[in-house]
């Protein structure tokens, strides 16, 4: 199933080793279903792979570079717009077929329910997963314009899955009322000492929302929240993460229409090259 898809441009940078060699994997996931305020995450994963190119294998922070990882870049999932659970099941199924070839997972999104799919399957292969989530809002709504699948939501079916207490917010600086308090009570709303502490020892799934920068930095995401991280402090809550046993990412929630730059595709892309080189195995270490 893999390998069925299909490319309209590029690989993300340096993800040229076949599939079968990889030990990481990169797929696009352009869903753009419930994005409310500013949609057009469906361009996102190939606007990052374009400007992925514009960047340097090497990270000088991390002293590590791509050119030394086997990554293979998939292209994207075909995914139909207008049924979020179908799409869903969909993402899940190429999870399935990641985690029994033991491949390390990135998912470019795309909207931020896309991370329901992966842990919804990443749950069935590690006991105790945990979810750490850097991200301007709490998503954390029981429902929103009156629909359970949303990206306004998608924290709080992960705590369905979960429990509250194994989802770990940082960075969040917006949300309702009713999903603060519950995020709260859940015990989710933490600290990176207290999230390094709770998370330790265990498998962890990251999911990274890009509106969790400044949009200063990265304007063109769907829901820009002032306030937000510089990119040098995301970097820098990144590596207090280092500890950790990750087992895939995404990042999620650019909207290439809303930057005419390339300014936020810029820094998607650049995130995920320090997210690589930061948590994914070695080929000489896997």
């Amino acid at each position: 199933m893999i390998m069925e898809l299909q490319f309209t441009s590029r690989t993300f940078l340096a993800a040229d080793s076949s599939y079968a060699e990889s030990l990481a994997v990169i797929i696009g996931c352009p869903l753009d279903i419930t994005s409310s305020f500013r949609p057009g995450t469906r361009f996102a994963p190939q606007a990052i792979r374009d400007v992925s190119w514009g960047l340097e294998t090497y990270s000088p922070r991390l002293d590590r570079d791509l050119e030394d990882l086997k990554i293979c870049d998939v292209g994207d999932i075909s995914l139909p717009q207008g049924d979020p659970e179908g799409a869903l099941g969909i993402i899940q199924g190429y999870l399935a077929t990641l985690m029994g070839d033991r491949k390390f997972p990135i998912l470019l999104g795309g909207e931020h329910l896309i991370s329901l799919a992966v842990v919804r399957e990443l749950a069935r292969h590690h006991q105790n997963l945990a979810v750490i989530q850097l991200d301007a809002h709490a998503d954390f709504r029981q429902d929103y314009l009156g629909d359970s699948l949303s990206h306004a939501t998608v924290m709080r079916r992960i705590a369905d899955i979960l429990g509250g207490e194994n989802i770990f917010q940082l960075g969040i600086r917006s949300g309702t009322r009713e999903e603060m308090n519950s995020a709260r009570a859940m015990g989710s709303l933490t600290e990176v000492k207290e999230t390094l502490r709770r998370a330790a020892g265990r498998p962890v799934y990251l999911t990274v929302d890009l509106d969790i920068l400044d949009p200063g930095v990265a304007p063109g995401v769907g829901v820009p929240e002032p306030g937000g991280l510089t990119f040098d402090e995301c970097l820098s809550l990144i590596s207090e993460l280092s500890s950790l046993d990750v087992q895939g990412f995404d990042v999620v929630e650019l909207s290439p229409p809303y930057d005419p730059t390339q300014q936020s595709a810029m820094a998607a892309a650049k995130l995920i090259r320090e997210l690589i080189l930061q948590f994914c195995p070695d080929k000489n270490h896997p």
